[in-house]
């Protein structure tokens, strides 16, 4: 289930927003009046849906979707004033809201995230040999030149892996490329 943040300028309204989608059995870690706050939940989390207004108090939803990690999908409430493009990350929901509305717009987006985590999971097993072999290499490198054990340079790899966001194939490939460039340059 992916975590929700509600953004809107007026803290008593995206209290009544949570508090709906929580009735229903959505995950609702936080409620915000502004743009700075959605982006310290961000740092936290993963991934999840900012579900706001138009216009935050210190922004508006553009700057915020810019600022956003890529895993985080945006859904605008908007009045139909200020027009809302949407995009593969941003959604679009008119006000005045409807229940129902919303309750499916939001269903489907977590549809959409359960989908790419299935997606992801699947990648993972469809490593072919030569993938193996780079990773195998790079973790006997780590071994031999830090002196930590096979599972310890393997959670260094996939730390690298997770801060870089690059695969684990991508990760050991770039260093084992820095590690032979440090040995020709001796």
């Amino acid at each position: 289930m992916s975590r929700i943040v509600v953004a809107i300028p007026k803290r008593e309204t995206g209290i009544q927003i949570r508090n709906l989608l929580v009735r229903n059995g959505f995950d609702v870690i936080g409620v915000c009046t502004s743009g700075v706050q959605i982006l310290n939940y961000a740092d936290v989390l993963e991934e999840g849906i900012v579900i706001c207004s138009c216009q935050l108090k210190d922004m508006v939803y553009g700057e915020l979707r810019a600022d956003l990690p890529q895993s985080f999908e945006m859904l605008v409430l908007t009045t139909g004033r200020h027009p809302v493009e949407e995009t593969a990350h941003i959604r679009t929901l008119s006000l005045p809201l409807k229940v129902q509305e919303l309750l499916e717009q939001v269903r489907a987006m977590e549809e959409m995230f359960e989908w790419q985590r299935r997606k992801r999971r699947g990648r993972k097993s469809e490593r072919n040999e030569r993938q193996n072999q780079i990773i195998s290499r790079a973790k006997a490198q780590l071994m031999e030149k830090k002196e930590i054990s096979e599972a310890e340079a393997h959670r260094y790899l996939q730390k690298y892996s997770m801060e870089s966001g690059n695969s684990l194939t991508e990760t050991a490939q770039m260093i084992l490329e820095m590690m032979d460039e440090r040995s020709s340059e001796k």
